[in-house]
């Protein structure tokens, strides 16, 4: 330890990176009164040297030995004790015997899992990973597979008996839609349970990712008529629901009261029967344990809504969507559904309620300025800290991966970059007072791909933005893909790349929720809004237009429609041209898939742009949307190894 720590010496220690590379490679350096408001906000003050030097005695006193140790395979452990006799015992009380070399160090197992060593009068807990995550391959059996699916935003989604905002059961429609067209996946937007639901809603900004959301709940489809008799009592809500499935905006605020009335409803006539749905809500609350109990006490506090019902709304809402995957696996999907994992959540939230010291305390997420976003981003959620991840044996980590995977075929992390560094930023301050805070990589991967393969889930990294040189090739090596978007596949002129060209370990698609759609983008309607909202005046609203109007261009000069060809032919060409990539799994955005012309979300809006609230279409273009897969599904069908 040094005698005069500076400034940027106890900012390295705490794991914040003083210096750092654009996203035009050009080289930053953190400013000291950055560093100063980071390092007070980790608990590490640091005014003077005094400060600096207790704060950093304190800091490697915090980072003592740590109780669970990851690995791989085969892998090494250093434990100190040379020529010692040790003991692995497995998770399921099967042992092996081993020897510490005369440098300390003892092998791993050829078996993953979590593990126990016992090493003389040492006891340490370890989770021996496999080499690489569960694999589209593994999934389907095929060395060399060229799946595809769609993507579905699940709000979106139209029922019959919805409350104004999709359900369990009309995604399970789309399920049913996708398989019968060759898909083998649906990927959805988180249904993370939130805290609570304004006009201002994103399913990015959870409170508790390791619940579902209620309002996604389907009473009909789990309690038939049961639930329609309950609304027959309650004409009022009734007829309040009839209205808000004829919106084409969601109302957030109202369908999810009107959900909770109708679950109220519903509960006491569940919970007091005799029936099999009777038995397995008790079974579900039992099996649950203390972490919802945690979440409905919380609930409780923050909304006043009855523990009872918080349980009864996570037993539907489990029950229906291990439905949907279960029925979607049936009928021939052999991925089948897709989980998103949002990269943080809400700091006054359940979630963080129950985090207690490996809460990222005072602190936020976010993301510097790149060409995404000029300005940085900040994104009002919060995470783990990296030091209070590995003093907790990594606990709420574990915990939300077997969450999320349960029942899944699939999983989507946003921003897993965040799983080497996470740009964070004091509470309220803006995108620029931030920095990037580093992660145990090495430890979050090991564990990534362990659960994975518990739960025989794929794993998809949302690898774009600022991406730290070499991450992605590290990400590959332990079977976890990127995602290749058509907006972003091009070269350094600026030319747009032939799908043959595309990784073959990542996940192809034609967009994602934060860029326009396809046709959209051919039109400029996302330039459009940017100069209706005032974020581009008359002049940079001609520049961009030019520049889209070359862009278009570009791409169509990748086509073999060529740029004579008409809007609807131009769109399928692009659906043609994704699926051609020679990755592994190709998504398709339900939007694309029907030809619509407005974004899910426009970055850098609050409340101008309708982000998260437009519902698909009612009726649906049919004949679009099977035109649509046929050219999808043919065009994977195609692809060589």
């Amino acid at each position: 330890m040094s005698a005069s720590p500076s400034l940027a010496e106890l900012a390295t220690a705490a794991g914040i990176a003083v210096e750092w590379t654009d996203v035009d490679g050009r080289p930053q350096r953190v400013g000291e009164g950055t560093l100063a408001s980071l390092l007070a906000a980790l608990d590490l003050p640091a005014r003077d040297l005094s400060q600096r030097r207790d704060s950093l005695r304190r800091l490697a006193q915090r980072q003592g030995h740590p109780p669970l140790l990851t690995t791989r395979v085969g892998g090494y452990l250093e434990l100190g004790v040379a020529d010692a006799a040790c003991l692995w015992q497995h998770e399921d009380g099967s042992e092996q015997a081993v020897h510490t070399d005369a440098g300390g160090l003892v092998i791993a197992p050829a078996r993953p899992g979590y593990w126990t060593l016992l090493c003389q009068d040492h006891v340490q807990a370890v989770a021996v990973a496999p080499e690489r995550c569960f694999s589209v391959s593994d999934a389907v059996a095929e060395s060399d597979p060229r799946c595809w699916g769609l993507v579905l935003q699940p709000y979106a989604a139209r029922g019959e008996h919805d409350s104004g905002v999709g359900d369990t059961s009309a995604c399970g429609n789309w399920a049913w839609r996708a398989t019968t067209a060759g898909a083998d996946a649906l990927a959805l937007g988180p249904v993370h349970a939130s805290d609570s639901i304004g006009e201002l809603y994103s399913p990015y900004s959870p409170g508790d990712r390791r619940f579902f959301d209620p309002i996604y709940a389907a009473p009909v489809d789990m309690l038939g008529d049961r639930a329609l008799a309950a609304l027959g009592r309650a004409p009022t809500l009734r007829r309040e629901l009839e209205v808000l499935r004829q919106t084409e905006l969601i109302d957030w605020p109202a369908a999810a009261r009107a959900k909770w009335q109708w679950l109220e409803l519903l509960e006491p006539e569940v919970r007091g029967g005799s029936d099999d749905e009777a038995a397995d809500l008790r079974r579900f609350e039992a099996q649950s344990g203390d972490a919802l109990a945690a979440h409905a006490r919380f609930m409780q506090g923050r909304h006043g809504i009855a523990p009872s019902l918080t349980v009864f709304g996570q037993w539907m809402a489990t029950r229906g969507w291990q439905r949907v995957h279960d029925e979607a696996r049936r009928v021939g999907m052999r991925i089948g559904l897709v989980a998103d994992l949002a990269v943080g959540f809400d700091p006054d939230g359940a979630e963080a309620d129950a985090a207690g010291d490996s809460l990222l305390h005072n602190l936020v997420l976010g993301a510097p300025p790149d060409a995404f976003a000029p300005g940085g981003q900040v994104w009002g959620v919060t995470g783990y800290s990296p030091e209070g991840l590995v003093a907790s044996g990594f606990a709420p980590f574990i915990s939300l991966l077997r969450a999320v995977m349960c029942d899944r075929g699939g999983i989507r992390i946003d921003h897993i970059l965040g799983l080497q560094r996470l740009w964070v930023v004091p509470r309220g301050g803006e995108a620029g007072e931030g920095a990037y805070l580093r992660y145990p990589l090495e430890d979050l991967l090991n564990l990534l791909a362990l659960e994975s393969w518990r739960h025989r889930c794929v794993v998809i990294g949302e690898d774009l933005g600022v991406v730290p040189e070499g991450i992605r090739a590290t990400l590959s090596r332990r079977g976890i893909m990127g995602m290749d978007v058509l907006a972003f596949c091009r070269d350094e002129q600026g030319d747009f790349v032939p799908p043959a060209r595309w990784r073959k370990d990542a996940v192809a698609m034609t967009g994602t929720h934060d860029l326009p759609t396809l046709v959209g983008w051919r039109r400029g309607l996302d330039l459009r809004w940017r100069a209706q909202l005032g974020q581009l005046d008359k002049a940079r609203l001609r520049s961009e237009r030019d520049l889209r109007q070359r862009d278009v261009a570009r791409l169509e000069a990748c086509l073999a429609a060529g740029s004579s060809a008409g809007p609807a032919s131009a769109r399928l060409a692009l659906l043609g041209h994704v699926a051609s990539s020679p990755s592994p799994l190709a998504l398709l955005p339900v939007e694309d898939a029907l030809g619509l012309p407005e974004q899910v979300n426009l970055p850098g809006t609050v409340g101008d742009h309708p982000n998260w609230r437009r519902r698909l279409p009612e009726p649906l273009p049919e004949n679009v949307l099977r035109q649509s897969l046929k050219t999808f599904d043919r065009a994977r069908a195609k692809v060589g190894p």
